[in-house]
C-alpha cells in the first residue's frame, strides 16, 4: 500500500516538475508567453491574485528603495557619470573626435544611469541572500502552486488548454511538429494573399469573359455584385481568408459549383496518382543510385545514369503521347484515358510523371552514397573488418538519404501543382486541370480553393519530410531536444 502511494506521489511530482519546467522556458519565447496568457488566463488570474497577496509581505521593494537611498547619498551615481565622461573625452582625444560637451554629459548620463541600476538589483539581491530571503516573481508563484496537488485539481478543468500546452511544449518532438504547422499556417496565408492579389491585379474580366462581348453594362453590374466583386480590393481578400478559415470556399463563377465540394473530388485523383508515382520512384531510384555509387565508372553506372540523363530530358507531355500512341492505339494494351473504374488506366499517367522525379532521385542518391563512402568514417568501419553489406547499409545509406529526401519532398510537392500537363493529356479531371481550366477566366474562388488545398498538402509533406531527418540522422534529434 506504501508503495502504491509512493508511485502515486512521484507520479504527481512529475507532472508538477514537468509544468515548471516548460513554464519556466516559455517565457523566454513572447509569443508563446502571450498563448499561455491566452489559454490560461482564469488559472493565471487566481496565481495573479496569490501574488499580489504575497507580494505585500514582500522585502525586495523596501530593500531596493534603502540601498537606492544609500547609494545616491553615497555618489555613486556622480562617480559613474565623471567617470564615463572622462572615458568618452580621451576616446575623442585619441580618435581625434569633435563632440559638443552636452552630447558627452548625456552619453555618460545614460552609461552611468544603466550601471546605476544593475549595481542596484545586484547589492539588493545579494542582501536578500545574506537574510536568508528570495524576491517573490509570478513565475515562482505559479511553480509554487502548480506543485500542490489540490491547486491542480481545483484549476484542471479552467485550465486544461493551458496544461496541455505545457505538456506538449514538454515533449521536443511534438513542440517541434506544432512549430511546423504553426509556420505552415502562416505560409497558407501568405499563398492566399499572393494568388488573390495576382488575380486581382489581373487583366482578365470575369464578368466579361463568362457572360460574353453580347453582356450589356447592367448585366456585367449583376454579375460583379452577386460574387462580390464590386467590393475593395481588402473586402474582397478578408471574404476570401474568411472563406478558407471556415472551410466555405464559395461557388465557382463558372457553372455555379460548390468549390470545396469539387475540389474534394477532384484533388483526391492527383494525391493517388502523386503517390504512385512516388512509389514507383523511390522503388527504382534508391536501389538504382546506390549501385551506381558502389560500381562507380562501370558499365553498370554509365547505363543508369544515361537513361536517367534521358529521364530528366524528356517532356511530359511528349512522353504521354508516345506513350498513348503505342501501348494504346498501337499493342492496344492499356486504355488511353484515365477512368476511375479501370485500375489499369493509371499505369501510364504513373510512369509519366514518375519518370522525371525517378531520375532526380536516382542521380542524387548516387551522388550523395558517393560522398558518403568515402568519409573517414566509412573507411574506418572497413578497416574494422565489417563486412561491405554491413558498412554500406547500416552506416552510409542512412546519411546519404538526408539530401535525396529533400529532393523528394520538393519534387513530390512540385507534383501535385505540376500533374496538369499530365492530366490533360491523359484527360484526368484532377486538381492541376482543374486550376488551369479556372485560371482563363479568372475564377477566383475556385483557384484559390485549389492553390491552397495544393499549399496545406505541400506543408504537410515538408513537415513530414523534416520529421524523417530526424529519423535517418541521429544529430537533428539531438538538436530538436535541445531547442
Amino acid at each position: 500500500m506504501d508503495a502504491v502511494n509512493t508511485s502515486h506521489s512521484q507520479k504527481r511530482f512529475n507532472l508538477s516538475a514537468i509544468i515548471c519546467q516548460s513554464y519556466s522556458k516559455i517565457q523566454q519565447h513572447p509569443s508563446y508567453k502571450y498563448l499561455i496568457l491566452l489559454l490560461g488566463l482564469p488559472v493565471l488570474l487566481i496565481v495573479l491574485l496569490v501574488y499580489l497577496s504575497k507580494k505585500k509581505n514582500d522585502s525586495y521593494t523596501s530593500l531596493l528603495m534603502e540601498m537606492k537611498k544609500a547609494l545616491l547619498i553615497s555618489g555613486y551615481k556622480e562617480e559613474l557619470m565623471l567617470e564615463y565622461k572622462e572615458q568618452i573625452l580621451r576616446k575623442q582625444a585619441f580618435f581625434g573626435e569633435k563632440a559638443g560637451e552636452k552630447d558627452s554629459d548625456k552619453i555618460a548620463k545614460q552609461w552611468a544611469e544603466e550601471q546605476f541600476q544593475k549595481t542596484l538589483v545586484e547589492k539588493t539581491n545579494s542582501q536578500l541572500e545574506q537574510l536568508g530571503e528570495k524576491r517573490i516573481t509570478f513565475e515562482d508563484t505559479f511553480q509554487t502552486l502548480v506543485r500542490n496537488p489540490l491547486f491542480l485539481v481545483i484549476t484542471f478543468i479552467p485550465g486544461l488548454p493551458m496544461y496541455l500546452f505545457i505538456l506538449l511544449y514538454s515533449n521536443a518532438y511534438l513542440k517541434y511538429i506544432f512549430d511546423r504547422l504553426i509556420m505552415s499556417l502562416f505560409v497558407i496565408i501568405g499563398v492566399v494573399f499572393l494568388v488573390f492579389t495576382i488575380l486581382h491585379l489581373s487583366p482578365f474580366d470575369p464578368a466579361a469573359n463568362i457572360l460574353g462581348e453580347t453582356a450589356t453594362k447592367e448585366q456585367i453590374a449583376a454579375f460583379n455584385h452577386l460574387y462580390g466583386l464590386d467590393q475593395s480590393y481588402f473586402s474582397q481578400l478578408w471574404n476570401a481568408l474568411k472563406g478558407i478559415a471556415t472551410f466555405d470556399l464559395g461557388t465557382s463563377f463558372t457553372g455555379n459549383e460548390d468549390v470545396a465540394s469539387s475540389i474534394a473530388r477532384k484533388f483526391p485523383i492527383t494525391l493517388t496518382l502523386a503517390l504512385i508515382s512516388l512509389a514507383m520512384a523511390i522503388l527504382i531510384a534508391i536501389p538504382v543510385g546506390i549501385i551506381s555509387a558502389t560500381k562507380p565508372n562501370s558499365f553498370l553506372d554509365y547505363t543508369f545514369m544515361f537513361i536517367a540523363l534521358i529521364g530528366l530530358s524528356i517532356p511530359n507531355f511528349w512522353q504521354g503521347l508516345i506513350f498513348i500512341l503505342n501501348f494504346s492505339i498501337k499493342l492496344k494494351w492499356l486504355p488511353a484515358t484515365f477512368s476511375p473504374e479501370n485500375w489499369l488506366s493509371i499505369i501510364m499517367p504513373a510512369v509519366v510523371l514518375g519518370t522525371g522525379l525517378t531520375a532526380s532521385i536516382a542521380r542524387m542518391m548516387r551522388s550523395s552514397t558517393l560522398e558518403v563512402i568515402n568519409e573517414d568514417y566509412i573507411i574506418t568501419a572497413k578497416s574494422k573488418g565489417l563486412a561491405q553489406r554491413q558498412v554500406l547499409w547500416k552506416h552510409a545509406v542512412g546519411n546519404a538519404m538526408i539530401p535525396v529526401i529533400t529532393v523528394i519532398g520538393l519534387l513530390f510537392g512540385g507534383m501535385l501543382g505540376g500533374a496538369a500537363v499530365t492530366e490533360k493529356v491523359f484527360n484526368i479531371s484532377g486538381i492541376g486541370s482543374y486550376i488551369v481550366d479556372k485560371q482563363f477566366v479568372p475564377d477566383i474562388p475556385s483557384i484559390l480553393g485549389g492553390v491552397v488545398y495544393i499549399a496545406i498538402t505541400i506543408s504537410l509533406v515538408n513537415l513530414f519530410v523534416d520529421i524523417l531527418y530526424a529519423f535517418f540522422d541521429p544529430r537533428i534529434r539531438s538538436k530538436m531536444k535541445q531547442y
